[in-house]
């Protein structure tokens, strides 16, 4: 803005005296002119002649200056730092059509370097949706959300970054649901895990992209100290990071195929510690189901201040169910409850009966990328859907949580699992070893179905 006092510009005379003393002067000057061819032999055509020769090239000056006074400076030939010009080729019904990308890249900490990518994406009509900076000691790793022609390879693009100045050059295909910005998605992080502590491990895995997560406890499941250990700190290591796990042990990262940038690991570092500031915490929502026979039955979430309940059903259970649950040495079985129990390693739910007695649990384990599900059924309970429905549950919350498949480990005699595995309407596949079943199920767009539809309440 231009302020009052500055608009008005102080009024010289002498101006007005050059000017006035220009025009006499261009006066004079042109009578005289005409004088003098006026009174020559074809003076009047001379003087009509050079009026219309002024007066073209008056018009063709205007022309040419409409034309090139505003045209950018000539581009360098193929560079990377060349001038963007759109491109005169018509849209095809393919560019029509767009993709999503998650890209990242890592630069020279340097001007114009973030500029020549921008260009060269622009050249293949690529559409810049966020960006995110990852400084670094040297360089820096710039993260891209890209709207790109479906028409467009992979590999094409990440040849056209390399030749831009870009290097380790990672490229995945993304979704609607990356399309939320960088803090939008840490606070809903946050806010998962603030609520469950079972959320960490996909906070976590959400967070970072696609990785492989480990829980590792500072006790094993026969009482031996593991030697886990991390500092509070936690340590960095080019693609593997180590956080202290708030319950004892260590939370470990792994992602091969890019190395973790230090804003990455503090981001994990601080929700972490949002954990360990938290403690211990599970939704109790609860379910009533009626059975068929018309007995209520309650589904919750359960955790470690379940342990005594889940080792008095342990006790009820016969030798057989416990084997093909554990597949091992049936007195172990206790060995493994407070591990199955904590909401680090998965989620829990516990089948209460009107008096208060658990008789049923189904685990739902995160193992590294891959999540596992598993029963145990009081025997006295079986046969009633109990278990149908604690796998139905339990896949439901495996989709989500986002997980692409779930497999149950068992034997080919428990005709029970088989059985609840089959009623999921899921494509299943089928690994056999040494007498161990191990059933996977691919998570999809079917919807996961629990048998018998039982009439349900939740309070």
């Amino acid at each position: 803005m231009t302020s009052a006092k500055s608009a008005r510009r102080p009024h010289h005379w002498r101006r007005d005296l050059i000017e006035l003393a220009a025009l006499f002067t261009a006066v004079a000057v042109a009578d005289a002119i005409a004088n003098l061819i006026g009174h020559q032999p074809g003076g009047p055509s001379l003087l009509i002649a050079s009026a219309v020769a002024l007066s073209a090239t008056a018009a063709f000056h205007t022309w040419w200056a409409r034309r090139h006074s505003h045209a950018p400076p000539p581009p360098d030939a193929d560079g990377p730092g060349a001038a963007y010009e759109p491109s005169a080729q018509p849209v095809t019904a393919a560019d029509a059509e767009t993709v999503l990308w998650r890209m990242r890249t890592t630069v020279r900490d340097a001007p114009g370097s973030l500029a020549a990518l921008c260009t060269v994406l622009a050249r293949h009509r690529i559409d810049i949706l966020t960006l995110q900076t990852h400084p670094l000691a040297e360089g820096t790793v710039d993260e891209f959300l890209l709207r790109a022609p479906a028409s467009l390879p992979a590999a094409q693009l990440t040849r056209a970054i390399s030749e831009a100045g870009g290097r380790s050059t990672w490229i995945e295909r993304a979704d609607t649901h990356d399309l939320v910005d960088a803090p939008t998605r840490v606070l809903g992080l946050a806010t998962r895990t603030a609520l469950d502590a079972a959320e960490l491990p996909l906070a976590l895995r959400q967070l970072l992209g696609r990785c492989t997560i480990h829980s590792l406890p500072a006790v094993s499941v026969t009482g031996r100290a593991t030697g886990e250990s991390a500092p509070v700190e936690g340590v960095l290591e080019e693609t593997v990071m180590r956080l202290r796990d708030p319950s004892g042990g260590v939370i470990t990262v792994e992602r091969p195929y890019l190395p973790f940038t230090p804003t990455e690991f503090a981001r994990a570092r601080a929700l972490v510690e949002l954990d360990a500031r938290l403690g211990p915490r599970v939704p109790r929502s609860e379910h009533v189901l009626t059975l068929p026979e018309g007995n209520a039955i309650t589904v919750r979430r359960a955790d470690r201040d379940d342990l005594e309940a889940a080792r008095a059903m342990h006790d009820r259970c016969s030798e057989q169910t416990l084997r093909l649950r554990y597949h091992g040495p049936v007195r172990d079985a206790d060995r493994y409850l407070e591990h199955l129990l904590s909401p680090r390693f998965g989620r829990t739910l516990a089948v209460q009966t009107a008096s208060g007695r658990t008789v049923a649990l189904g685990h739902l384990l995160w193992d590294g990328d891959e999540t596992e599900v598993a029963l145990l059924v009081e025997d006295d309970w079986q046969r009633r859907g109990i278990g149908s429905e604690l796998l139905g549950r339990l896949v439901a919350l495996a989709v989500e949580a986002g997980c692409e498949s779930v497999y149950a480990v068992t034997q080919a005699s428990n005709t029970g699992m088989v059985a609840a595995m089959r009623a999921l309407s899921l494509p299943l596949d089928y690994q056999i070893e040494e007498g161990t079943l191990v059933i996977t199920a691919r998570l999809g767009a079917t919807p996961v179905r629990s048998l018998p539809p039982y009439e349900q309440a939740e309070r």
